[in-house]
């Protein structure tokens, strides 16, 4: 490999911070604003136990006031950094930066951002990684401007040259584009040799036309862990046994099988007639930890104990995400990890 070659890393590699932005009025929370700040506030504790939280806010106002909020619950706040610049809502998965590492520092990969196929209003988030790199957060560090519409969510690497996709969401962003194509791209771009696709799964109340990161995400260069279904009654029963077929069926760079780990399914999320997408695989990785939505459901339990399997070395951490769903995603939706030396310490 080449010296100065890029790099993709695996979310469970050192950090230097996790990226959020603070919902305020002007978001699409504003209904229910109460509610998803309790959730950023035991999200932004909970990194803080372990790693800095960068904390991107709309204006001075919402800086003191997200402030003050996160002070009064005791949070360590010499872990946390405000940076203010202009953003439509909080879902940074899919509007921050995609890192690359290069030995001579970093390469920040700034794709396009379309609201999710042009779902919602979209230009002040596809501005972040620009307007974050003018602040001066990041260091050693180059952007580069691709002109293809690609999210955060909709792609998972194993940090050693194999990413994870899911052919719906890539086919419905690109529908001019066979398969070959977006490999061949997806791998020139994010520096892979290896691009498997899933053809199975989904989620009703998803909105991202399937996200790799609602249904399977990488343990470890041999393991998965992807959201089952073991209820024939639910409408997502096939898709999702069709899935973990499909995970089954995929091989490791050395020919073997992934372990899988499948997580339990929580019972129907229905709010005003809408079922919600209530996930356990939109987990966050950070330093030491596992960070794991959970719903007020009895399976939280369980799904805390397949992802301790999963991840042995890693404290799993149950945040409160009822909240999060109503807007259609989850905790690893709303947070974008940084690898370590990306952010000044």
């Amino acid at each position: 490999m080449l010296e100065n070659a890029p790099r993709f890393p695996a979310e469970w590699e050192p950090q230097s911070a996790v990226l959020i932005a603070w919902p305020h009025a002007e978001t699409d929370w504003a209904d229910r604003l109460g509610e998803v700040e309790e959730t950023y506030i035991a999200l932004v504790a909970a990194i803080t136990r372990f790693q800095p939280v960068v904390v991107v806010v709309a204006d001075a106002d919402v800086e003191t006031y997200a402030e003050m909020r996160l002070r009064s619950n005791r949070i360590d706040m010499d872990r946390v950094r405000f940076v203010e610049a202009p953003y439509d809502d909080t879902w940074l998965r899919d509007s921050g930066p995609i890192t690359l590492r290069r030995a001579s520092g970093f390469h920040l990969l700034d794709f396009r951002f379309t609201g999710w196929g042009g779902k919602f209003d979209a230009a002040r988030d596809d501005a972040l990684v620009s307007a974050l790199q003018d602040l001066g957060l990041f260091v050693r560090s180059q952007r580069q401007v691709v002109d293809f519409a690609l999210e955060g969510g909709a792609i998972d690497t194993d940090g050693q040259g194999t990413l994870l996709t899911t052919w719906q969401c890539l086919h419905e962003r690109h529908p001019g584009l066979d398969r070959d194509t977006l490999s061949a791209r997806l791998a020139d771009w994010l520096a892979q040799d290896r691009v498997l696709w899933l053809d199975h799964g989904y989620l009703e109340g998803d909105d991202t036309d399937a996200h790799v990161d609602t249904l399977a995400r990488f343990a470890a260069v041999d393991a998965i862990v992807y959201q089952a279904c073991d209820d024939p009654t639910d409408s997502h029963h096939a898709e999702l046994t069709a899935m973990g077929e499909e995970l089954a069926a995929l091989r490791t760079r050395d020919g073997q099988p992934y372990r899988l780990f499948p997580l339990p399914w929580a019972r129907p999320v229905i709010d005003d007639g809408r079922r919600l997408a209530a996930s356990y695989a939109n987990f966050l990785i950070i330093n030491g930890a596992v960070l794991m939505p959970a719903y007020g459901d009895p399976a939280d339990a369980e799904a805390a104990e397949v992802l301790a399997r999963a991840f042995p070395d890693r404290e799993i951490v149950p945040l409160p995400c009822r909240p999060l769903i109503w807007q259609n995603g989850s905790l690893h939706c709303i947070t974008m990890q940084l690898p370590d030396g990306l952010v000044a310490a």
